[in-house]
C-alpha cells in the first residue's frame, strides 16, 4: 500500500471516530407500568364448604303389632297422609271372636262375685252364733276375694282383646310423605316382622348432616382462643344442591357431635333447613355453606396477585423502596370471593402488584399506578412471567401454602 493512500485512510478513520464520540447517548426506556392494590385490614367471614346428606326431620317405619292377612290399602304411595289416618285393615275376625270370649268370661266372673259375696256375709253372720265353723266362714271369705281378683283379671283379658282387636286397623303414627306398600293385600304379616309395611317421613323441615375435619375444629378454636376470630353468631348455613344451584332457604346449625369419627377423623355437624315446597329429600347429597367465624384483621389479597413459583409456595409481587419490585412468600389461608385471605407475608399499607406482572423480575423499577381491573379472571390468577397461577382450591377452603 502507498505511503499516500495509508495517512488517507487514517484521517477517514479518525473522523469518523470523532463524529461519533459527539453524538449524545439515547435515553433510557421508562419505567414499566404496573396497577397496584394497597392492602389494609378488614373483616372477613371464615366460610367452609363441607359435604353432607339430607335426612328427614321425622322417620316412621309403619309395622304390623297383631299377626293376620292384609284385608286393605288405604293410601296412595307417594301421597301424603296425616297422624292417625288409616292405612291397613287386617282381616279382625279372630280377634272379634277373642274379644266377645274375654267378655263373656269377664261376665261370669262379675257374676260369682255376688254369689261368693253374698255367702260369706251369711257365714259371717252365723259363725257369730256357731252356726258354721270358722273354717266354713274363711273359705266363703277366701272364695270372694278370689272372685273379686277374677273379676280384675278379666277386665284386662277384655281390654287386651280390645287393643288386639284396634291393632287390625294401622294408622299413620306421624304426618308427612309415605312411600311405596312393600305388600299387597291377601299378604300374611307377623308380629313385629323385621321388614315395614311401608314408612312415613317428615319432610316439611329436614336435617342436613356434614362431617368436618377434627384437625379444621382444633384450627379453628385456637385461632378463636388467640383473639384473630370471634365466633359466628346463629351459624348460618346456604345449601349447594346437585345440580350446582343454591337453595333458597338458610338453615341453622343445631349441634355438633360429641365424638370424632374413627375410620374418617370427622365430626358430624347438624344444621336443620325449612323445606316447604319438598325440593329437599331424604339422601339428596349437598354441600353446605357454613360460616364459621369471622377473621376481624384479615388481609385480603386479590387472587391475581397471589402465584405459585415452581415449587409450589405462594408469592406477591409487592412495589417496595424507590418503587422497586420486591417478591413476598406468603402464606394464604381460604379464598374470600376473588381474593385470598393472606396470614403472613404482607402487611397492611404493602402495594400489591395485581397488573403488568409479565415478565417482571425482583429489583425492577416500575411506576405503580391505580388497576383498571382487580377482579380474579375467569380460569384462574393471572399468570407471573412463567410462575405458576395460585388457583382457588375447591370452593372456599385453602391449605396453608408455604
Amino acid at each position: 500500500m502507498q505511503k499516500g493512500n495509508f495517512f488517507g485512510l487514517l484521517a477517514c478513520v479518525s473522523a469518523l471516530a470523532l463524529s461519533a464520540c459527539g453524538q449524545e447517548a439515547p435515553p433510557a426506556p421508562p419505567p414499566p407500568s404496573v396497577g397496584v392494590v394497597t392492602l389494609k385490614t378488614e373483616s372477613a367471614p371464615l366460610l367452609n364448604e363441607l359435604p353432607g346428606r339430607i335426612s328427614a326431620f321425622e322417620t316412621a317405619e309403619v309395622r304390623p303389632q297383631i299377626s293376620g292377612v292384609i284385608r286393605r290399602r288405604l293410601f296412595t304411595e307417594g301421597g301424603t297422609v296425616q297422624a292417625g289416618q288409616l292405612l291397613y285393615e287386617i282381616e279382625d275376625a279372630p280377634y272379634r271372636a277373642a274379644l266377645a270370649q274375654a267378655q263373656g268370661s269377664l261376665a261370669n266372673a262379675q257374676a260369682a262375685i255376688r254369689s261368693t259375696g253374698l255367702q260369706a256375709q251369711r257365714y259371717k253372720d252365723l259363725v257369730g252364733i256357731n252356726a258354721v265353723s270358722k273354717q266354713e266362714y274363711d273359705d266363703a271369705a277366701a272364695a270372694a276375694q278370689q272372685a273379686r281378683a277374677n273379676v280384675a283379671a278379666q277386665q284386662g283379658a277384655v281390654q287386651a282383646a280390645q287393643v288386639n282387636q284396634n291393632f287390625t286397623r294401622i294408622r299413620a303414627p306421624i304426618s308427612g310423605r309415605i312411600g311405596r306398600s312393600l305388600l299387597t293385600p291377601g299378604a300374611l304379616v307377623q308380629t313385629g316382622q323385621a321388614d315395614p309395611l311401608t314408612t312415613i317421613q317428615r319432610t316439611d323441615r329436614v336435617y342436613v348432616d356434614v362431617t368436618q375435619s377434627a384437625a379444621q375444629i382444633i384450627d379453628l378454636k385456637q385461632a378463636m382462643k388467640a383473639g384473630g376470630i370471634s365466633e359466628a353468631q346463629g351459624a348460618r348455613i346456604q345449601l349447594i344442591l346437585p345440580n350446582g344451584s343454591v337453595y333458597p332457604g338458610e338453615g341453622r346449625l343445631q349441634f355438633a357431635d360429641v365424638t370424632v369419627d374413627s375410620s374418617s377423623g370427622a365430626v358430624t355437624l347438624r344444621a336443620i333447613f325449612p323445606n316447604a315446597d319438598g325440593l329437599l329429600l331424604p339422601g339428596m347429597y349437598v354441600r353446605a355453606k357454613l360460616i364459621e367465624g369471622e377473621r376481624t384483621q384479615a388481609i385480603l389479597a386479590p387472587q391475581q396477585g397471589i402465584s405459585r413459583d415452581a415449587r409450589g409456595r405462594a408469592t406477591a409481587m409487592v412495589v417496595g423502596k424507590d418503587n422497586k419490585v420486591e417478591m413476598r412468600q406468603v402464606t394464604v389461608d381460604r379464598a374470600i370471593g376473588d381474593k385470598w385471605i393472606v396470614t403472613s407475608g404482607l402487611k397492611p399499607g404493602d402495594q400489591l402488584i395485581v397488573e403488568g406482572l409479565v415478565n417482571l423480575r425482583p429489583g425492577t423499577v416500575v411506576k405503580p399506578g391505580a388497576p383498571q381491573q382487580v377482579t380474579a379472571p375467569e380460569g384462574g390468577a393471572a399468570a407471573q412471567g412463567g410462575a405458576k397461577p395460585a388457583a382457588a382450591q375447591g370452593a372456599s377452603n385453602a391449605g396453608e401454602a408455604h
